[in-house]
Parts: C-alpha cells; structure tokens; sequence
C-alpha cells in the first residue's frame, strides 16, 4: 500500500507515462516502502525528490538501421534512457531483444538508480538498448548493428558522462564491436566508456560472473543471518544465460545440489544435478539450445514449455526476465518447501510474489540488492581502467563479495530501522532512495 503523502505522486507517475506498465510497476514498489523516510526526512518531499527522481534526466530514441547479409534494409529503435546522475556518471546496460520499448527501458533504468546507489560506488543510473533480436543472426549482421547502434548513440557516452555495459543480448562479443565503433569515430581509447570488455583490452576478471556470483554471496548472507547455510541444499535457477550459469557454478562451488535450468523453450529438470560443463558447452561454445542438454544427459528430463517453480527446490534464484515468477508459482514453491529467494534478473518476481513469499517468511532477496554484483564489478572495471591498472580474478573476486556482504548489511539494518525487520524489499529501497536523495539535496535543484 502506498502512503498517502505518495499517493498524488504516483498518480502524476501514471499519467506522465501511459502505457508503462514495468515503469508503473517498479516505480508503485518503491513508493509502498519509502513512505516512513518521507515522514523521518520532511525535505526530501518539500524539495520535491521524489518527483525529480521518477522523472529522467534525459531520453534518447533513435533509429538504428542496419543491411542484412543478403542485402535487405532493417530498421530498429534504439533507447538510452540517463535517469539519474546524482552519484556518479550514469551506468547501466544495454539489452537487445525484440520486447524492448521505452517503458521496458525506464523501468530497468528506474531500477538501476537504488541498484547502484546500494553498492557504495560513485555511479548513477540508467539504462539502454534496442528491440534488435541476435538470434539467428550472422556475426557480421551482429557486427553491422553494433556499428550502426554506436555511430549514433557515442555521442552521448563517455567515462565521466555515460558508462553502458552489457545485459540481455549484449555479451562480450557484442561490446567489442560497440568500442571499436566508438574508438574510430572518436579517435580516443577511452576504455572506461564501456564495461564488460574483453579481458585483453581493458576488460575486468570476475566481470562475466559477477551477477550470478554476487546473487549467490547476497543469498549465504541472508541465511547466515537465519543461522542457516547454503551447503547441501536443494536449488533450481531460472534462465540459463550469463547471470543463470555463474548462479549455477557459485552454488555449486559453495556445496549446493542445482536441480534445474531454463531457457525460452522449456525447462530441464536434473535430478542429479545440474552437469555444468555440458551447460556451458551447449550454451557458451555451440550457443545451442537447453533441450540439448537432456540428449547429453540420461538423468535430465526436458519439458517443452515448462515451469520451472514446478521444480521441488530448497532455494530459488530467478535470472531470466521480469515477472516470470507469479503468486501462483510462489505459492508452489513454498508447498515444496522453499526457504529462500534471490533474484538474479531484475524484477523477475511479480508483486503478488513477492507478498506471497514475504507472508510465509521466506528470506527473500529482491534484484536491485541482490543482482548488483554485476554494476558493482563494473564499476571496479572503470576503477583499474582509471589506473591503468588489472587485479587479480581472487582479489576482485573479494571486493564483489565484500560489496554484496555491505548491500546485505545496509538493506537489512534499514530494514530494522524502520521497524520492518527482515524485509529486504524495504531495507533496498529506503538505503539506496536515502542515498541518492541525500546527493540531490545536496547538488542543489538539478
């Protein structure tokens, strides 16, 4: 429920941005928890941040048109949507994938706001990306959207400015050719302009596995605190992408038994566990497909079209899109007795999931805590690229486990300090809105 002192704003929220159904979404989570610092901090409202904050600073649309190996002109949308700099320059992803639109875009950049806010790290929030679909795509066709992509939206970048990494879609290979284009419209070797680069040219270690690492160390200290542990229990992810796959090797890694996987096809169910050198093979070299891995593997079972929460798991971690897991699933998965959620995609848990989870006191990790890892190892990225520096995959390793114990801590001491103990949806959202407000009052009216 959202406070009433909040309630004039969402309504402006609504009718500013019709049709934004992720937009409303994310926006209508934050105001139901921030309500009691609004109370405990009267100028943030007189000051109007809240306003200011579900408002971007700046929207960018454009075309990006692109030619075909045969020849044949396509034309797709562009978006980067720089939603809040008070923090540092912004940063966050580019997605590539055909259900992307500007309210996809604003809620993930929205999102990414309190995400970065909560690791500590001077770096403000935004978002990008194209309803390009790779799939099927040649590498030179990949290659000459990348180009076409960059040739207009390098404007708008820069490593004090506008910092994009990767996300749906956008892999390595994908921010090679981005920086290639930029460097030879530029004429700069700007390596802090994009993150997720290859290891060779300027890129981090534990950069590819930072999000399903940190969705895991974020996941152990949440059941420290319930004097639980992860070793030896019975876990299904979502997805079976980058964020998916280094889910799935940190759990196994920590004494864990995953049992499932998904992509958009159907669901693989493993009761012996999931084999990750098959997965990785399937989807990293062949970029194949997951119903691959039941022809590899004689315990697996594929189910076309199947839900993976019908999965009897201990832990759940969510990784492949928002609103994929509903009341309905969640209600399941506590039957077969869940103890613990952590989202690795963002928003991926739909609102009434989310209470569902919440009422039967299921520790539950929402993304913009517990998916940071990944901005947060990108901003370690811009730090050595800053230096002209590279660290070691341990030491960067621990600063990402670092970072994601101090999210824990912050999340769950506001949670406590404002009397919602355990409540890590309310912890995120009051710590990482106290931050950027308190930079916003600061800056002045910006």
């Amino acid at each position: 429920m959202i406070d009433e002192k909040l309630e004039d704003v969402y309504a402006e929220v609504l009718r500013r941005n019709p049709g934004e159904a992720e937009f409303h979404q994310a926006v209508g989570e934050v105001l139901e928890s921030i309500g009691p610092a609004i109370t405990k901090h009267p100028e943030f409202a007189r000051r109007k941040i809240i306003q200011r904050i579900c408002e971007p600073e700046r929207q960018i649309i454009f075309r990006v048109p692109w030619e075909t190996d045969d020849g044949e002109v396509q034309i797709n949308r562009g978006f980067r949507v720089e939603f809040n700099s008070a923090l540092g320059p912004y940063k966050g992803g580019l997605r590539f994938h055909p259900t992307v639109n500007l309210g996809i875009v604003k809620f993930l950049g929205f999102e990414q706001i309190f995400k970065n806010a909560l690791t500590n790290l001077p770096i403000g929030g935004a978002k990008g990306g194209s309803d390009f679909d790779p799939k099927g795509r040649s590498d030179s066709e990949v290659m000459r959207f990348c180009q076409s992509l960059m040739t207009e939206l390098y404007r708008h970048l820069g490593e004090y400015t506008d910092v994009p990494a990767g996300d749906t879609g956008v892999g390595g290979r994908e921010i090679g050719w981005m920086f290639g284009q930029y460097k030879r419209i530029t004429n700069r070797y700007e390596s802090g302009v994009l993150t997720g680069k290859g290891i060779e040219w300027g890129g981090s270690l534990v950069r590819t596995e930072a999000t399903g690492y940190g969705a895991v160390f974020f996941l152990e200290e949440m059941l420290k605190v319930r004097g639980q542990g992860i070793e030896g229990r019975t876990c299904v992810v979502s997805g079976s992408g980058n964020v998916a796959i280094y889910a799935i090797e940190k759990l196994l890694q920590e004494g864990a038994v995953v049992v499932g996987c998904s992509d958009s096809g159907g669901i693989i169910h493993d009761p012996d566990g999931i084999d990750l050198a098959v997965l990785k093979e399937i989807k990293e070299v062949e970029r194949g497909r997951i119903c691959d891995y039941s022809e590899r593997r004689p315990s697996a079972v594929y189910t076309e079209g199947g839900n993976i929460w019908d999965i009897p798991c201990e832990v759940a971690l969510p990784c492949a899109t928002q609103n994929e897991l509903t009341g309905r699933d969640a209600t399941k998965l506590i039957a077969n007795g869940c103890i613990a959620v952590a989202e690795g995609a963002n928003m991926p848990t739909s609102p009434e999931g989310v209470r569902v989870f919440q009422d039967a006191g299921v520790a539950f990790g929402p993304g913009k805590a517990a998916n940071a890892g990944g901005v947060a190892t990108s901003a370690l990225e811009m730090q050595q690229n800053a230096s002209r520096d590279s660290w070691s995959f341990e030491h960067t390793e621990g600063r990402l486990r670092s970072i994601m114990e101090g999210i824990h801590a912050s999340c769950y001491e506001t949670a406590e300090a404002y009397g919602s103990p355990g409540n890590y949806v309310v912890g995120a959202n009051i710590a990482g809105f106290e931050r950027v407000a308190r930079a916003m009052v600061a800056l002045g009216l910006i």
